[in-house]
């Protein structure tokens, strides 16, 4: 009962961690503007751990790795200590298990974006009815028309209704069913 209580708490703690740090990633990616409040809380809540990896390890294509990769190490440690407390390396060869850790992490890393992608979609079809011109709408508008302009250019609005943002949810749920 203790354990399942301490990995709950771990879990809620690195997962809000990594969701950050993601979002400062595709912040950052997107060119999306930090002079907002979810922007600056965003880089007030990571610098402790964002800035000291930006002097060792470099941005490459311009992505910047130094947000990208402590969201994966904190997954890495999460799926460690869930794996390790509940005695799963007695069972299995060390090397396995390393390798079987290092891919779910990535792929729970993966699933966060897309979770982020989504909680962004309805965010902004939410802002676009009720408060359009919200300091928010426009950050959550720039983080998402990397996806929707394709599908924009596939399905036009309808009656002036824009359904590209449930599409994308769609397809994003539908990726999720895969990983």
């Amino acid at each position: 009962m203790l354990t399942q209580a301490g990995l709950f708490l771990l879990d809620a703690v690195l997962g809000f961690l990594t969701f950050a740090l993601l979002l400062r990633f595709y912040m950052q990616a997107f060119r999306v503007s930090f002079a907002n409040q979810v922007g600056a809380f965003v880089v007030q809540l990571t610098n402790w751990l964002v800035k000291p990896l930006r002097r060792v390890l470099p941005g490459v294509f311009g992505l910047d790795l130094a947000s990208l990769l402590p969201a994966y190490l904190l997954q890495l440690l999460l799926l460690f200590a869930v794996f390790s407390l509940r005695g799963g390396f007695e069972i299995q060869a060390p090397g396995q298990v390393l390798a079987m850790l290092f891919w779910q992490a990535a792929l729970a890393t993966l699933r966060i974006s897309i979770y982020l992608l989504i909680g962004a979609l309805i965010l902004q079809a939410v802002l676009s009815w009720v408060s359009p011109y919200s300091p928010l709408s426009r950050p959550v508008a720039q983080l998402t028309q990397p996806f929707l302009n394709p599908i924009r250019r596939v399905v036009p609005p309808i009656a002036a209704i824009d359904l590209s943002p449930l599409i994308a949810i769609l397809l994003a749920q539908l990726i999720l069913i895969f990983l």
